[in-house]
């Protein structure tokens, strides 16, 4: 398991990215619908609060946590809403600092946290490396929400290399979600990196079934912020091309997605 310093660094670059894009806005532009059926942009950034005040209580008290995972699971089809539509409902400024504070004394907890640390989650326990990845993942992929109800093309940058670790890394997960078994063997997974050209390789490079494309087409298909028939990523072999069309890098279900020619484009298809 990687250190979780290198990933808070990227953690917080991604933040102040998607800071600086929301910042300014007017009070109507906050009440722009994003392509989430139902959520502002607001609703967005509200979510991205919701959740790290969650993994700092998870940090801090794994007692209330506790509790607050008794709630979601009385109430799993509504409890992520309802915490996204109680803090869209703030002021701006004030659902702005909550955002901001929230994830400072998240970073802050993590950077501290003793090697081999594993938090409570609503699935499994989670290592802090994990934890981190996985506040940049939902980071960037609701900020690629903000960006597509702003009418913005934000570039990509490294930091992408962690959102497609954990996409590489779910995969068994994406197919238990959706209700089928995981394949046996391991998929390789060759994607080349935004701007440097290098390749982000995983699994053996003898495996049968690959998957292939740009890191940023990958990363869009994995957190579902683009449908896989605008995306440049390829499969080889009836298993990887299975996983293309349920792949997810996050928890819970898969939702509906974006539908094919939606705003969000690629690298290329």
């Amino acid at each position: 398991m990687p250190d979780a310093l290198p990933v808070l660094d990227d953690l917080h670059d991604e933040s102040e990215e998607l800071d600086t894009l929301v910042a300014e806005l007017s009070r109507d532009q906050w009440s722009l619908a994003t392509p989430a059926p139902g959520w502002t942009i607001a609703h967005q950034i509200a979510h991205l609060a919701w959740t790290d005040r969650a993994a700092l209580l998870a940090a801090t008290d794994p007692g209330a946590f506790a509790a607050e995972v008794d709630k979601a699971a009385a109430a799993p089809d509504s409890f992520v809403d309802e915490g996204a539509a109680e803090g869209a409902a703030l002021p701006p400024a004030e659902l702005l600092g909550r955002w901001r504070s929230g994830r400072d004394a998240l970073a802050r907890v993590l950077a501290k946290a003793p090697a081999g640390t594993r938090l409570p989650w609503y699935g499994p326990p989670m290592a802090v490396p994990s934890m981190a990845t996985a506040r940049l993942m939902e980071t960037w992929a609701h900020g690629q929400d903000v960006a597509d109800a702003l009418g913005v093309r934000r570039p990509a940058t490294g930091r992408l290399r962690h959102v497609a670790r954990i996409g590489v890394r779910a995969r068994d997960f994406a197919f238990a979600v959706h209700g089928l078994t995981a394949p046996g063997e391991e998929f390789r997974v060759e994607l080349t990196a935004p701007g440097t050209g290098e390749v982000w390789a995983y699994g053996p490079e003898d495996a049968a079934q690959r998957v292939t494309g740009p890191g940023l087409d990958f990363c869009l298909l994995v957190t579902r912020r683009a449908h896989r028939a605008d995306l440049a990523v390829r499969a080889e072999g009836p298993d990887a091309d299975r996983w293309l069309d349920v792949a997810q890098a996050f928890a819970g279900p898969p939702g509906a997605g974006r539908a094919p020619g939606a705003a969000t484009e690629g690298a290329g298809a």
